[in-house]
C-alpha cells in the first residue's frame, strides 16, 4: 500500500534503508535509483515518506539535497540519525585473512582506511555500500569483501566478518523525512526546529543586516550553510535551521527582520528536533555567561 511506504535513494540494504527501518518500522522501503526519483516517488503517491541524507559527521554535506529540495515541492516532517557503522562483509566461512579486496563507496573507503592497511587489501570503487555487498555475494570468491551496513549482510547472505570498522567512532549521518504535506506543529510545542533558505538583496552588508534580527531577538540559530544557484556565481543562498516556530514571536520578528534583507525566503519545513540532537544538548558544557 502507498501509504505504508517510504522513499530512499539506494539499493536494498543501504544506510539509506536501515534509517528508513529503524525511524518506521511498520512502513515498507521503496529504494530508487537516485535522490531525484526519491523526491518523485513522494511527489507521484507511490511513497507516503522519503528519507533524505543531508549531511555526514565526517563527510559533511549532501550537496544533492541542498539544491533539490527547496525545488521539490516537499516538506521535511522530522529528522533522524543513524550511527553508521560499517561492518566487513564475506562470503560464509571467510576469514579476514582470506580477504584481498575491498569493495564499496568511496565515501566508506575513506573512513575504513586502518582496515584496508591492516588486511593489506586492495580497495575497489563501487557506486554505494549496498551495491558492493551485493557484488561480493555474486563474485562468490572468499578474496572479495564488502563494507556495508550489518542489514546488507542480512539482505545478500554474507557474513559479518568484524563489526565497526570505521577509524572514527562518531561517525554520523543526519537525514530529513520528507512529505508533500506539512506536518503542522502548534507554536507552543517544545523542541521544535525550522529549516528554510532564503537569498539576500544585493546591497551592502545584506546578510550581516539579515541575520541581526535572530541574535537581537534571542533565536538560536543551528545551522548556515551556503550555496551557489544554478551555477551562477552571483546568485547565492542560503540554508538555515533555527530552533522554534515561525509563528512564535521571537522568530516571527526575526524572520521579519530577515525579510526585508532578502529577496526570497521559503519554508522548508517545521518539526520536532530529534532525540539524539536532544540528547547531545544535553552533553554539550555549560559555559558561564557571567
Amino acid at each position: 500500500m502507498t501509504e505504508m511506504k517510504i522513499a530512499f535513494q539506494g539499493q536494498p540494504g543501504a544506510y539509506s534503508d536501515l534509517a528508513c527501518r529503524l525511524a518506521y518500522p511498520d512502513m515498507q522501503t521503496l529504494p530508487c535509483d537516485t535522490f531525484e526519483a526519491a523526491i518523485e516517488a513522494v511527489r507521484e503517491g507511490r511513497a507516503a515518506l522519503g528519507m533524505l541524507p543531508t549531511e555526514n559527521s565526517l563527510a559533511g554535506r549532501v550537496p544533492d539535497i541542498h539544491a533539490l529540495l527547496p525545488e521539490s515541492g516537499l516538506s521535511i516532517i522530522a529528522e533522524t540519525f543513524l550511527r553508521v557503522e560499517h561492518c566487513l562483509l564475506g562470503l560464509p566461512g571467510t576469514r579476514i585473512e582470506d580477504v584481498r579486496r575491498v569493495h564499496s563507496h568511496p565515501v566508506a573507503l575513506g573512513q575504513i582506511r586502518a582496515l584496508v592497511r591492516e588486511l593489506g587489501a586492495q580497495a575497489v570503487i563501487e557506486d554505494d555500500t549496498a551495491g558492493s555487498a551485493r557484488i561480493v555475494a555474486a563474485l562468490n570468491n572468499k578474496a572479495d569483501a564488502a563494507v556495508a551496513s550489518s542489514l546488507a549482510a542480512e539482505i545478500y547472505g554474507l557474513e559479518i566478518l568484524r563489526r565497526n570498522v570505521e577509524d572514527a567512532a562518531h561517525n554520523t549521518t543526519r537525514f530529513y523525512v520528507t512529505a508533500t504535506t506539512p506536518k503542522l506543529q502548534p507554536p507552543e510545542t517544545p523542541n521544535l526546529m525550522t529549516s528554510f533558505v532564503f537569498k539576500v538583496r544585493n546591497v551592502p552588508a545584506a546578510l550581516y543586516k539579515a541575520l541581526g534580527g535572530f541574535a537581537t531577538n534571542g533565536v538560536n540559530m543551528t545551522k548556515l550553510e551556503s550555496y551557489m544557484v544554478g551555477g551562477n556565481f552571483t546568485a547565492t543562498q542560503f540554508l538555515a535551521e533555527v530552533d522554534g516556530h515561525p509563528e512564535s514571536p521571537n522568530l516571527r520578528l526575526a524572520l521579519e527582520e530577515l525579510a526585508f534583507f532578502s529577496s526570497e525566503i521559503k519554508i522548508l519545513g517545521v518539526y520536532p528536533a530529534a532525540p539524539f540532537r536532544l540528547a547531545q544538548r544535553q552533553t554539550q558544557p555549560k559555559h558561564d555567561k557571567t
